[in-house]
């Protein structure tokens, strides 16, 4: 049984993260720690999870306790920067819901964040929790930059065919959409309602915090060809979808293809291969990730869906969690409330 300290505990994911330990069955414990909303009671700000939850006074951030075993933090980028190395030099377990430690090279922050990073140190000292893909040892480590919403979908997409046939590949372009609350609750009129009711519309092109990320991994298991990652918004709240065109240099086959994935992901609870291309209502309020391969010969066609504050955040840590702790994967994420419970 373990205490558990969630940071930045009112925003989307960090309310995800209290329904998740609120019913995993070896967290004795959580506290919730806010700035904004430091002193007021978890009904008063999240009323839908009354009954649901314990009633907790939210803590203010500044009164940070080191008494808690593991830490989630769910706080804007960069903000992470000032609670984790203590944390880690504690002897604390952290995972980090933000992008602060994602990156592997310090200077990357500086290009694509707009700051320098301050303890770079650590950088090297985490594990990427990309969960559902095999191969990541989960221990002696302290700290677990949890992937970003875009880089789950489409890394679950693509890894496992760049890691078996990188060579085959001359290019990948990937078109995804996200629903809104990937930006967080912060108030901003191009998120109005007024402003995306009926509307789509493409944003952040080449300049994407999640490039970086998705372009560090694929490197690191093979991938050299051309790559491109065009982001939209959709006029919903939750979800990504993702849909990968993969040009090769030699056709390939579908039950070629289709058996490498199957293979990689044969133990891989939290995915699901489909026959047809996933809808997003099939994995919205779950862990789940749907993925669909169509072959055609030099032409792949990958599409992927998930809920982005659950698979793509909050669901994903707590599995990164679990395995950092030697616990089946499923606990506290498989559990009828957390569904039953508004997104909002």
């Amino acid at each position: 049984m373990i205490s558990v300290g969630i940071i930045g505990g009112t925003g989307y994911t960090g309310k995800k993260l209290i329904q998740f330990c609120n019913a995993h069955p070896f967290v004795k414990d959580y506290q919730v720690y806010s700035g904004k909303a430091a002193r007021e009671n978890l009904y008063d700000y999240f009323p839908d999870l009354t009954g649901l939850i314990n009633n907790l006074k939210i803590n203010s951030i500044n009164d940070l306790s080191y008494d808690h075993d593991l830490y989630f933090i769910a706080l804007p980028h960069g903000e992470s920067l000032n609670f984790i190395p203590a944390l880690i030099s504690n002897g604390k377990y952290v995972i980090d819901l933000g992008g602060d430690y994602r990156l592997d090279i310090a200077e990357l922050y500086e290009q694509w964040y707009n700051y320098n990073h301050t303890s770079s140190y650590l950088l090297n000292s985490k594990i990427y929790g990309l969960a559902d893909f095999p191969g990541i040892n989960y221990e002696e480590y302290k700290l677990v930059a949890n992937p970003g919403c875009y880089p789950t979908a489409i890394l679950l997409s693509l890894l496992p065919l760049v890691e078996n046939s990188s060579e085959k590949i001359l290019s990948a372009s990937c078109i995804a959409y996200s629903g809104t609350s990937g930006a967080g609750k912060k108030p901003k009129t191009e998120l109005m309602f007024s402003e995306m009711d009926g509307n789509v519309k493409a944003y952040g092109i080449n300049e994407h915090k999640h490039e970086p990320e998705i372009l560090q991994m694929l490197k690191k298991h093979g991938f050299n060809s051309s790559f491109s990652f065009t982001p939209h918004l959709l006029p919903i709240a939750t979800g990504i979808y993702s849909t990968i065109s993969i040009h090769l240099k030699e056709k390939m086959v579908t039950d070629e293809v289709k058996e490498i994935y199957n293979d990689v992901y044969k133990n891989s609870f939290f995915i699901r291969l489909r026959d047809t291309p996933p809808e997003l209502k099939w994995v919205i309020d779950t862990n789940f990730c749907d993925i669909n391969i169509n072959v055609k010969e030099n032409v792949i066609i990958i599409t992927s869906a998930i809920d982005n504050l659950i698979k793509g955040a909050s669901g994903q840590a707590v599995q990164n969690m679990n395995k950092l702790l030697g616990w089946d994967e499923t606990l506290g994420i498989l559990n009828k409330e957390i569904k039953d419970a508004a997104v909002y």
